[in-house]
């Protein structure tokens, strides 16, 4: 039997014990604005849903910005930074972008890949996040050509809390079926001239790990259920699978932000 994208699994509980999970993070705080700005753009790897520890970065193979379908190399842009967790602190990195034309800005980062000593493997998790100005969709919709990306089938910075969000999972531009996504928020204060985390919870952490499967269109589905910025990272999708010798798991991110309607 075929599976509609809109009946996709929302939530499982596949992994044993904490819900903790890497999220690769590409946050500011406003997503959708009005007038020409500069936006600081803050590139962090940790536990967010958690508020748990945070893990250095090394130097991030690409950054870019896609705008109306000209992608833009941000890499020499980047800054290093110390970020500190709620535990700890973390190498980080930094940006900022000058936004003037209305339309989507779609910022897509190629970190280094990341030793879990843990478990012996390395993690890339290959992350995209977007911006509008003035209320124009130009292309949020559209792949931006990476090894695995989901590309939302919601607007990314106007979803809404107690709604639903789909998009569908991509590995080398074709859909990835049978991967499991988790879900995750950002569960504390971001202090952006601080570079810091909040020491406290926002809100609840679920027993073990939110997950959706995708389906054989690579669709997945998650219920909303309050509002704030949702991480959705699609576990080993990409194509690569070794690095320096080692099980390399190429994750695809998206992050969106969810608002009381």
């Amino acid at each position: 039997m075929k599976t509609s994208p809109l009946i996709a699994a929302i939530a499982g509980a596949t992994l044993a014990g904490s819900a903790q999970a890497h999220f690769q993070l590409v946050y500011t705080p406003e997503v959708m604005l009005q007038d020409p700005t500069e936006i600081n753009l803050k590139l962090v790897f940790g536990h967010p849903m958690e508020n748990g520890h945070a893990m250095d970065m090394g130097q991030p193979e690409q950054f870019t910005v896609t705008f109306k379908g000209e992608q833009t190399d941000l890499t020499d842009s980047l800054k290093p930074v110390t970020w500190s967790g709620a535990h700890n602190e973390a190498q980080a990195y930094e940006a900022n972008y000058k936004v003037r034309r209305n339309g989507d800005y779609v910022f897509a980062l190629t970190p280094a890949p990341y030793l879990e000593s843990a478990e012996d493997i390395y993690i890339q998790q290959i992350t995209k996040s977007m911006v509008n100005k003035g209320g124009m969709p130009t292309g949020w919709n559209e792949p931006v050509g990476l090894p695995t990306e989901i590309v939302p089938l919601n607007k990314p910075y106007q979803a809404f809390a107690n709604g639903s969000f789909t998009g569908q999972l991509l590995s080398d531009g074709k859909p990835a079926a049978g991967v499991e996504c988790e879900v995750e928020y950002i569960n504390t204060d971001i202090d952006m001239a601080g570079n810091a985390f909040g020491k406290e919870n926002t809100g609840p952490v679920p027993d073990t790990a939110i997950v959706a499967i995708t389906d054989p269109n690579g669709m997945f589905t998650f219920g909303i259920p309050r509002p704030g910025v949702w991480g959705f990272a699609c576990l080993g999708s990409g194509p690569q699978k070794e690095h320096e010798g080692k099980e390399l798991s190429q994750d695809a991110v998206l992050w969106i932000k969810a608002s009381e309607f």
